[in-house]
């Protein structure tokens, strides 16, 4: 039997789209995690966006990996048992990743709290020193992140092109299930910054156009976001 036009489109999408996700959520920790250096460093960082900045990440990476275990990695294990076993011990790496998003969270939370609440003077010392808690998880978040993924992308690569047709738009659901939700502008900046992610076009693709035309506005509040964070553009 003939395969669709649309079928073969969503074939070649589900690999490229993956991995402009697992890119948005590196750059992203690498994003974070140069901010509050900055922060403990005492150099100059706005506090609100950084939050704003780490809780989103937080709550994409969160989303993203938990739509990978609970609809990705059931299909590809009914699939192809034998390589998915290999990746197993990852999952001792999940349990890792979640406890160090939950100490950054805490660290992120007691920023929030302390920037708002405290006199002037004693926020700066607060905050410096909640920034220094969060700083090793920050470090932690990303090198497990890496690690993961650099463990997982080869074996997805092999996978992906082996995936019964009659499969195909079930792991492509579940690759958009996983997309980031919020914060367009760091969705936009980060799939071009340093360099434009392979995946950018088919991840962007599943974007209403409405948001995918405001392309200009988002990258200049990127940018912005970006000198605010205390991170050289």
């Amino acid at each position: 039997m003939a395969v669709s036009p649309a079928l073969r489109a969503e074939r070649t999408r589900i690999h490229d789209e993956l991995l402009a996700e697992h890119t948005l959520m590196r750059r992203g920790a690498t994003l974070v995690t140069a901010s509050l250096s900055a922060l403990a460093d005492g150099r100059p960082v706005d506090v609100r966006t950084l939050v704003g900045t780490a809780r989103w990440l937080i709550e994409f990476v969160h989303g993203q990996r938990a739509s990978e275990s609970e609809l990705l990695w059931p299909v590809l294990r009914e699939l192809f048992p034998g390589p998915v076993a290999e990746l197993e011990g990852t999952a001792v790496e999940r349990e890792a990743l979640d406890a160090e998003l939950y100490t950054l969270a805490r660290a992120v939370d007691a920023i929030a709290a302390r920037e708002v609440t405290g006199g002037r003077g004693e926020v700066l010392v607060v905050v410096g020193e909640a920034a220094m808690t969060g700083l090793p998880s920050a470090i932690r978040v990303l090198s497990i992140l890496n690690r993961n993924l650099d463990e997982e992308e080869p074996v997805l690569l092999e996978l992906f092109p082996r995936v019964p047709d009659r499969e195909v738009p079930r792991l492509r659901s579940a690759i958009v299930h996983g997309g980031p939700r919020t914060g367009p502008h760091l969705v936009f900046g980060l799939l071009e910054d340093p360099d434009r992610v392979p995946g950018r076009t088919a991840l962007l693709g599943s974007f209403p156009a409405s948001v995918r035309w405001l392309r200009p506005v988002f990258l200049a509040r990127y940018r912005s976001t970006k000198r605010a964070l205390g991170v050289p553009l």
